[in-house]
């Protein structure tokens, strides 16, 4: 059994310092890089790619609301077609720093508000899916779980990846608590871990309403804002090899 580790990494901002980038890489096998929209800026677009690179960890896009302020963790009420636009372009900008530093994009996951909205909306679900194939259909489309995004990515002939988050709850319908409410975050690195088992073992999580949901685990989320980050990603890693579980990026993990 094989799992993939991603981070959201690249959320620094001008002079603004976000997350622990150079003390989380090494613990994961995938990234998605901020695009400058929510967060990030062309020379940290840059700094991470190099930083990937190095490490070795395969690269993906992680576009967003243009919202720097709401860090893109605030709904926006826009059009699917604008949706498909700005999802093409933040894959341009960051496509174009991969390429100019001899690498190779993996992946792309959309970010925050954006992210949630299309895990239930069908049609910015769609504008999402069918930006990525048109881009490049090769690219993998990592979206929540069993949701409208894994399906829409399907539809298009996209290879999806199911993402399940070891520092976030679940409500009994699949979906993320959300940030607004209490017990929407995990902070213990040993709860964390026994949740993403339960999850990549037993197909199952346990919602905040104390009920197990199917799940179906492709591909393990840490977020790299946040102070327990690398605390937690460490805790996994060590909790997964201790059960035989290794841990490789997406595509070698499906190979």
């Amino acid at each position: 059994m094989s799992i993939d580790i991603n981070c959201d990494l690249g959320e620094s901002y001008g002079a603004y310092r976000i997350g622990n980038d150079e003390g989380i890489i090494p613990f994961v096998t995938s990234v998605n890089i901020a695009c400058g929209f929510h967060a990030g800026d062309p020379t940290t677009m840059r700094k991470t790619v190099k930083l990937a690179l190095e490490n070795k960890v395969a690269i993906g896009a992680h576009p967003g609301f243009n919202d720097v302020l709401g860090f893109g963790r605030r709904e926006i009420n826009i059009s699917a077609s604008e949706i498909y636009d700005l999802v093409v372009y933040q894959i341009g900008a960051l496509e174009a720093i991969v390429k100019s530093e001899g690498g190779a994009m993996q992946h792309v996951k959309p970010h925050g508000a954006l992210y949630n909205m299309a895990a239930k909306d069908i049609h910015l679900a769609e504008a999402i899916a069918k930006a990525v194939y048109k881009v490049n259909p090769e690219y993998i489309l990592f979206g929540l779980a069993n949701s409208e995004i894994i399906r829409a990515g399907k539809r298009y002939g996209l290879n999806v990846a199911n993402e399940v988050f070891a520092d976030r709850t679940y409500q009994s319908d699949g979906s993320l608590t959300p940030r607004t409410q209490e017990q929407a975050l995990i902070h213990d690195p040993n709860y964390a871990a026994k949740q993403i088992l339960h999850m990549v073992k037993e197909k199952k999580v346990v919602s905040v309403q104390e009920e197990e949901v199917p799940i179906q685990a492709d591909t393990i989320c840490i977020h790299g804002d946040s102070n327990e980050g690398l605390s937690i990603v460490k805790t996994i890693r060590k909790t997964l090899l201790q059960s035989d579980i290794s841990i490789q990026n997406f595509k070698q993990a499906k190979h």
